[in-house]
């Protein structure tokens, strides 16, 4: 029977617990699905919520305290409406049905109601955040992710035991603190996710799903869909808790947390999900952690063996980095949110080819092989390399700089490599940042593999354009034909259009130096340019008698 939230109220202020149960589930029943709320009954809603309260801190029936639970969860959708819940006696109730002593048959229903109730407030209330972490709601939540292994607790349980704690390491950075140190988060929870995906450990840094260990990855059935929501919650903790980590050294203890971590963060990586959009969620959290951990933790990802259907390259199994390069190229590919999709990965390969050899050649052979296409420009084509040249002019500085890195990593930090395979123009930003115009070697430290030229580069090599990369027709001199004082006309008369459009403030002109900053050009600068356009930047005219000389 539908009864207006009037009569509900009615029925509640009677204190009968059987009116109120048919009241209540009558409401719940109606509202279950509605997540919009009329503003005329804004304070009929906050009158329910009180009533609500005080029925919770009393001894109810089990059906009367489960119907009231529904309603704080349906009721805490409403930011409006939330002062009945968000005081400290109101919260404590709600977290006393949270994490209330363990009895032998709990409740789960109940539990699984208050921590949404929880949850809600979390998302929408500032007081409610400060009195969850106040109450330190999340020792009590931790104590019940220890139990990874109790088959005891439903999906639901463990589902929003882990939404509640993402959503405190997410606002709160005290809770954040406290998990990750006192609790010992990381291990706490790469225990849940190694028992939510079922996995096994043949080899100390390396996991299999338990059932299938000398089953190829790419035979294993894909995950389903309660453990991929768990495992995503997981994920998104573990990063919160670990968002600092490479900003601080790590000693050996848990620099071994970490490397078992990244073998789990392996698995991941090579596992799929129930659906492709699936897969790829799933895999975007698993990349996202990977960048907060240690650098030199990352070599885990190269330890398992070389098995049958692994990619191998070096002796070494590169099965995680080419799904990292193929993940990376899949986000480039769609240019939707560059800066937000692709640089966890693409900052993620970087590093990762920085410190690990093997990483670093095996990209370099997928992104830059021996070069053989002279005839078009770096930017232009289908292939990763041209994909990545042309994010090097993104208007995003973030991704452009992020790009050009990637680049400059796989080309070992070289400027006259990094030129050969981006042409001058593209990589003319980041060697200005560094100061690199000159062509000086940066200090980054590389083995000293061989740059090997194809037969179509070296013939074509002194034809090509540095700047552009590519060989180019001869032009045509525009000054052929003209005698010494018409080309001294034409330069003069180009510079004077040059001065007066920066008196008019129309533009400045200015000059790259060699250390990468700009400074502004003088007129006799200018007439320089103009007579030479193609020195160096700094670089001095020849005068004439040096010119006859050479």
């Amino acid at each position: 029977m539908k009864m207006n939230l009037s009569t509900i109220i009615e029925q509640m202020e009677t204190g009968r617990q059987e009116a109120a149960l048919t009241a209540l589930q009558s409401y719940n029943q109606e509202m279950n699905q509605c997540f919009t709320f009329s503003s005329e009954e804004e304070r009929d809603r906050q009158h329910l919520g009180e009533l609500v309260v005080g029925f919770l801190n009393r001894e109810l029936q089990p059906s009367c305290l489960l119907a009231c639970l529904e309603t704080a969860r349906i009721l805490s959708r409403d930011k409006h409406c939330l002062d009945p819940f968000i005081c400290h006696s109101a919260m404590s109730t709600l977290a006393h049905y949270v994490a209330s002593p363990f009895s032998e048959n709990p409740d789960q229903e109940v539990i699984v109601e208050a921590l949404k109730s929880i949850c809600n407030i979390l998302l929408h209330n500032e007081t409610g955040q400060v009195e969850v972490a106040d109450l330190q709601l999340i020792n009590g939540v931790a104590e019940r992710l220890k139990q990874c292994h109790d088959l005891t607790w439903s999906h639901e349980v463990r589902f929003f035991d882990l939404r509640l704690t993402f959503l405190l390491t997410a606002l709160r950075v005290d809770v954040r603190a406290h998990l990750a140190k006192e609790l010992h988060g990381i291990s706490l929870l790469g225990n849940q996710l190694e028992a939510t995906l079922s996995l096994c450990w043949p080899n100390t840094f390396e996991v299999a799903r338990t059932g299938l260990e000398d089953i190829p990855p790419e035979e294993w059935p894909p995950l389903s869909q309660q453990q991929t929501e768990l495992a995503m919650e997981i994920l998104k903790i573990l990063f919160n808790i670990t968002f600092d980590t490479t900003r601080h050294k790590v000693d050996e203890e848990e620099a071994a947390e970490y490397r078992h971590l990244a073998a789990i963060l392996r698995h991941c990586l090579i596992s799929h999900a129930d659906g492709k959009e699936r897969t790829e969620e799933f895999h975007s959290h698993t990349i996202n952690l990977l960048v907060n951990l240690p650098l030199p933790c990352l070599d885990v990802l190269l330890m398992p063996k070389v098995k049958q259907g692994s990619i191998e390259y070096m002796g070494v199994n590169m099965d995680a980095v080419n799904m990292l390069l193929e993940f990376m190229e899949k986000r480039l590919d769609r240019g939707h949110k560059l800066k937000e999709t692709l640089l966890p990965s693409l900052n993620l390969l970087t590093e990762s080819g920085r410190i690990h050899r093997e990483t670093r050649r095996f990209l370099r052979s997928k992104v830059l092989p021996p070069l053989r296409d002279v005839k078009n420009r770096p930017e232009v084509g289908s292939s990763l390399r041209n994909k990545l040249v042309r994010l090097m002019t993104n208007i995003d500085t973030s991704v452009k700089d992020c790009a050009a890195e990637f680049l400059f990593v796989l080309c070992k930090e070289s400027v006259s490599r990094f030129i050969k395979y981006t042409g001058y123009g593209n990589a003319a930003g980041l060697l200005a940042a560094r100061g690199l115009l000159g062509g000086a070697r940066n200090s980054g430290v590389y083995s000293e593999d061989e740059d090997s030229e194809t037969e179509e580069y070296k013939e074509a090599k002194a034809h090509i354009n540095p700047i552009t990369g590519v060989v180019e027709e001869e032009q045509p001199n525009p000054m052929e034909g003209m005698t010494e004082d018409q080309k001294e006309y034409e330069a003069v008369k180009l510079v004077n259009m040059f001065e007066k459009l920066s008196r008019n403030n129309v533009f400045q002109p200015m000059q790259l130096c060699m250390d990468g900053k700009m400074r502004e050009m003088t007129a006799e600068d200018m007439h320089r340019v103009v007579h030479n356009p193609f020195l160096k930047p700094e670089e001095p005219a020849n005068s004439d008698s040096e010119n006859e000389t050479k």
